[in-house]
């Protein structure tokens, strides 16, 4: 729309001067500079986010402006609303399958394997092949549901800055390994999410705009993290950016897809996954 409207204008400009002197097409060429100049502007401004950056009442404005500028360099709230199956192993050892759409969820770790509906806590569980039931199948079950809340701030945390509850702060900056200078925001949650106690210190790189280091508080009143790593090793997946590499350890097996087999999420058959998710 925007590109139509300075099309016309330029057009209607140029059928007015045109039969004029030299100075009308002087003035004629610089007016046509100003368009595109001005379509340039408008073209970008079309590529925002459809989808709102909702911040928590709580959050300060300078850490919001901050974490939209992260999830802007990962590639947005809209590419990251649009990817719908996204397969990772969490550390190189429990397997994920995620249908963000209906909230199907598959997960592989040691001999078990939990098929499951994240919305309403459904599915199946089975282990060295034996499928669970009842109190067994409760507890396996729960541990899927824990397992995808805390693999999924493992890689996917820029996407979730923006998730109901999230309060963000700026707490200061940090000159990283390389003089380069980051931000630092607190990521804290007002009573939501499986463990609401956590706190996150992300150190936002000014450069690049990308998360490159985090440090895990068990508890938000815990003067010492419980852990740092690095985020290094981004790589595009479908038309999002992840980061697979955590210092001592990585990230595998990460891809996404457009469709999925409905027997991925309804049966324990092993899965080609070469076959199935392609990047």
């Amino acid at each position: 729309m925007c590109s139509r409207f300075f099309f016309l204008l330029a057009e209607r400009v140029h059928m007015t001067v045109y039969p004029f002197n030299k100075t009308h097409k002087l003035i004629f060429c610089l007016i046509v500079t100003a368009v595109f100049i001005s379509l340039q502007s408008c073209d970008k401004s079309e590529k925002v986010d459809s989808i709102s950056y909702q911040a928590h009442s709580l959050s300060e404005p300078k850490a919001v402006t901050i974490a939209r500028e992260l999830v802007q360099a990962c590639g947005g709230l809209d590419n990251w609303h649009d990817t719908r199956f996204l397969t990772w192993r969490y550390l190189g050892k429990r397997l994920n399958v995620w249908d963000k759409q209906t909230g199907r969820y598959r997960s592989e770790s040691r001999g078990s394997i939990v098929l499951m509906n994240l919305n309403d806590m459904q599915g199946k569980a089975e282990l060295n092949g034996d499928e669970l039931t009842g109190d067994a199948l409760n507890r396996a079950l729960k541990y899927g549901y824990d397992a995808w809340a805390s693999d999924t701030y493992w890689i996917f945390l820029p996407f979730k800055l923006f998730d109901h509850g999230v309060i963000l702060r700026h707490i200061g900056e940090s000159a990283m390994e390389d003089n380069e200078m980051a931000d630092i925001l607190s990521v804290t949650f007002d009573s939501v999410g499986a463990t609401p106690g956590n706190k996150y210190h992300i150190y936002v790189s000014r450069k690049s705009k990308l998360l490159v280091k985090w440090d895990y508080f068990e508890n938000a009143n815990d003067v010492n993290p419980g852990f740092s790593s690095p985020w290094k090793d981004y790589r595009s997946f479908g038309n999002i950016l992840l980061s697979a590499d955590r210092g001592l350890k990585k990230h595998s097996d990460i891809a996404v897809a457009k469709k999925m087999p409905d027997s991925v999420f309804e049966s324990f058959e092993p899965v080609d996954w070469n076959r199935l998710t392609l990047n």
